[in-house]
This record gives structure tokens, C-alpha cells and sequence, in this order.
């Protein structure tokens, strides 16, 4: 269930009102006359059923309310009703598998602005996965994948290419790369330091690494893990049960690979630097393309279901 927060203009407070109550995925309506101070006009509270949400959002968004007022959209954790539970039988689909694509562009669009937040992670990250192929460490590799923040925007190329938001696309394409570029050139610098300092040698490079090994030596596997993870990690994103992002960090191999190009650069061992580099882009190639094609899936499969509703409210008694 979700509840739907409208500051309505005074000029559209009826319409929006007309499209809540035509609609029966709509359980409960509320509006103060005037609660809105800014847009002048009323303020609208609905109860939609998860799985209607996306036809209700596009009338009102036809309907010019976000030009000059808002909508919220509010996931209901607990709810109580005899009539939300009838609106959600009475809808096509099921809450959990429900896709709500104004949140899905909306997370999108914030984990794909590049900030010093996100370029702090990733740099952290791929200086924890640099320490870990030094290591050896399983678990410092584990560290590093979960921290870093490179999954968002590669999910966000999928959502871009599916609802066809090509400013979300570059924007999420500048972030990939400006990420990685400023995590590989932090790390080599600091390396290069390590290096003066005599804290590590080529050795630790070149030296059989049965931990960390896997980092420069792609094959077809990794594209396949790549291609399960990142299915996994859109799903999470999408759906309103799934909690698997971490599952997703820890499955691929972008990080470490970061790590270890800079390591190779700032020792000089450039056959680790190509294996690493051809690593990144298996890994990140197979996720935008599982991406992209998972969430084609979804949005095929909503929009025969909103086909579904549409006959359903024509004929209702068919």
C-alpha cells in the first residue's frame, strides 16, 4: 500500500480529485480545502494499492500537477483496512512484485549524482581492495566490494535505457567514469607513496595470490555473475520485498579490479593492469545489460497487467 500526498492547485483540486475517485485501486480519500499554502489550493491525501500506483501517477501527471504543485509518494509499512485490502484484490499483480516507476527513476537519478560522498566511497573502497590483493584478503576484498557505491548508477543506465531518460544516462555514464577515475588515481598515487616508503614491492603483485587471483583473470563466469548479481540487485531496487544489494557487492568484481589497476600502474605491472582493466569491463557491461534487460522484463509484464485494469474498470461485471 501506498499512500499518495497531492498539493493541488485550486484550478485542479477537482480533477485530481475525479481521477482518486474513478479509480479502484484507490481505498481511501482525504482532502483539506486549503491546505495547501504554497501552491495556493487543497491538499490530497490518497490510499493506493502498490500494484495501481503508476496509472494514477501518470493521469495526474497529465494532468499538469507536478508543473506547479507535488506529488509524494509514501510506502505504508503497517496498515489497517477492509477497503485497501479490497483494492488490492481487485487490482491486477501483487504489492511485492509491483515496480512503482516514479520511485525507481527518482532513487535512480540520486544515486547517479556525482558528489563527494559517492567519489569518498568509492575511493575508500578501492583503497581497501588495493590493501587486501596486498594482503591476500578474502575478507578485506569482501569489505571493499560492499562498500563501494558503483552498483546505483550502473542500474541507472538500465533505467534510463528502459524509460528512455537519456539525461539519466549521462549522467550516470559521467558518474561511472569519473568514479573510477578518481578512485584509480587516488589509490596509484597513495601506492606510488607505499612504494618510496618500502611498504610494498612488485612481489606483491606478481606473487601467486590464491585469495585474491580471481581479480585479473576474467572469464566467462564472471560475466555470468555479473549478469545473475546484477538481475538480483534490480530486483532489489524495484520490488517492495527484496533486500539484496549486499548479496550484489559482494558477487562482483569492480572494486577489486579498481584496486588492482592501481596497483599495477604504480608498480610497473602492466600484464595485472590489462587483466584487471578487461575485469571492469566484463563485470560492468554484464550488470548494465542484466540491468537493462531485467527491467524490460518488468516493464512489459506492468503493462499488460495495466491492460488488465483498464478492461477491468470499462467492463466491470464481464
Amino acid at each position: 500500500m501506498l499512500q499518495l500526498r497531492i498539493h493541488a492547485p485550486a484550478d485542479l483540486s477537482g480533477a485530481v480529485l475525479d481521477v482518486l475517485r474513478a479509480d479502484p485501486a484507490v481505498s481511501a480519500i482525504g482532502a483539506v480545502p486549503g491546505g495547501s499554502i504554497k501552491p495556493p489550493g487543497d491538499l490530497v491525501t490518497a490510499d493506493v494499492a502498490r500494484e495501481g500506483a503508476n496509472e494514477i501517477i501518470d493521469r495526474l501527471r497529465r494532468l499538469g500537477v507536478p508543473r506547479e504543485g507535488a506529488i509524494h509518494i509514501d510506502p505504508v509499512p503497517t496498515w489497517i483496512s477492509r477497503p485497501g485490502y479490497d483494492a488490492e484484490r481487485r487490482t491486477p499483480g501483487t504489492s511485492a512484485d509491483a515496480v512503482v516507476w516514479a520511485d525507481v527513476v527518482q532513487r535512480s537519478y540520486d544515486d547517479s549524482e556525482l558528489n563527494w560522498t559517492f567519489l569518498s566511497f568509492m575511493t575508500l573502497a578501492t583503497l581497501l581492495a588495493a590493501i587486501a590483493i596486498v594482503l591476500d584478503s578474502q575478507v578485506l576484498v569482501i569489505g571493499a566490494m560492499i562498500l563501494g557505491p558503483d552498483f546505483g548508477p550502473v542500474a541507472a543506465l538500465g533505467v534510463a535505457l528502459v524509460r528512455r531518460r537519456w539525461s539519466l544516462f549521462g549522467l550516470a555514464t559521467r558518474t561511472l567514469v569519473l568514479g573510477f577515475l578518481v578512485a584509480v588515481v587516488s589509490a596509484t598515487v597513495l601506492a606510488l607513496v607505499a612504494r618510496w616508503c618500502g611498504w610494498i614491492t612488485d612481489w606483491d603483485v606478481i606473487r601467486p595470490r590464491p585469495g585474491t587471483g580471481f581479480i585479473y583473470s576474467p572469464d566467462k563466469w564472471s560475466f555470468i555473475v555479473a549478469l545473475i548479481a546484477a538481475a538480483a540487485g534490480v530486483l532489489s531496487v524495484t520490488s517492495a520485498k527484496l533486500h539484496g544489494l549486499s548479496g550484489v557487492f559482494v558477487s562482483v568484481t569492480t572494486i577489486p579490479a579498481a584496486g588492482n589497476i592501481a596497483l599495477g600502474i604504480a608498480l610497473g605491472v602492466w600484464p595485472e593492469v590489462w587483466g584487471s582493466a578487461l575485469q571492469l569491463a566484463v563485470n560492468l557491461s554484464g550488470m548494465a545489460v542484466a540491468g537493462w534487460l531485467t527491467l524490460a522484463i518488468q516493464q512489459s509484464v506492468w503493462s499488460r497487467l495495466a491492460i488488465r485494469r483498464r478492461r477491468a474498470r470499462a467492463f466491470p461485471d464481464a
